[in-house]
Order: C-alpha cells, then sequence, then structure tokens
C-alpha cells in the first residue's frame, strides 16, 4: 500500500473542522501539533509596535494514496485555503517508506475499502 503525508499549516479555530473533513475524506486519523507561528508575506505589525503572528495549528496526515487527492481537497476547502495570503498552506508529499502501520492496513482494508 502507498502512502501520501499531507502537511497542513491551519488557523487554531479551524482545526477540529479541518479534521472531521479529512476523516469524511478518507483519512484514518492525523498528528496534530498545536500552536505553532509563523510569517506571512508581509509582517502584520500590532500595538507597540510588536510583530502579530498569528497561531496556527499543524496537521500531519498519513494518507492511502488512492484517497490524498480528496483528502487534500477537503482540507483547502474547510480551512479556507487560497481565499486570502492569511488563511494557511496544505501540501502533499510522496512517502517513499514507512514503518509502524501493519495493523494499520489490515484496519484500513477491513473498514475502509478504497474509492471507485
Amino acid at each position: 500500500m502507498e502512502f501520501k503525508l499531507i502537511l497542513a499549516f491551519v488557523d487554531d479555530a479551524k482545526t477540529d473542522e479541518v479534521l472531521d473533513a479529512a476523516r469524511a475524506a478518507g483519512s484514518t486519523g492525523a498528528t496534530i501539533v498545536p500552536h505553532a507561528q509563523g510569517q506571512g508575506m508581509k509582517k502584520q505589525i500590532g500595538i507597540f509596535g510588536l510583530e502579530i503572528l498569528a497561531p496556527r495549528t499543524i496537521l500531519l496526515l498519513l494518507v492511502e494514496e488512492r484517497r490524498a487527492s480528496a483528502v487534500l481537497d477537503a482540507v483547502r476547502e474547510v480551512a479556507g485555503l487560497d481565499e486570502s495570503v492569511n488563511t494557511g498552506v496544505a501540501l502533499e508529499l510522496d512517502v517513499s517508506r514507512a514503518v509502524g502501520l501493519s495493523e494499520h492496513v489490515k484496519q484500513l482494508s477491513i473498514q475502509h475499502p478504497a474509492p471507485d
């Protein structure tokens, strides 16, 4: 079974919605890194001249290759990516090798048959 890794950097407030949409699209779980910070194209300066770093959550979704496109599309839609400059980013990476998934693969094959 081949896998893709989807990394999504989303607004903290949208984390639960994005996870629900990813699961509905075929993801079987995620690793969540809360309270990440980053900079966009331009610094946002707030009161007292301090830079404002919008809180983000990083989601790492290891997804069966056949489901990856649907999961990434669901993440994009629910997170509002591409709506404006500061909405977040998601990307998909090829996974050449993964270990520790034998039971996961068995359950995936039984509970979540591949889409048509």
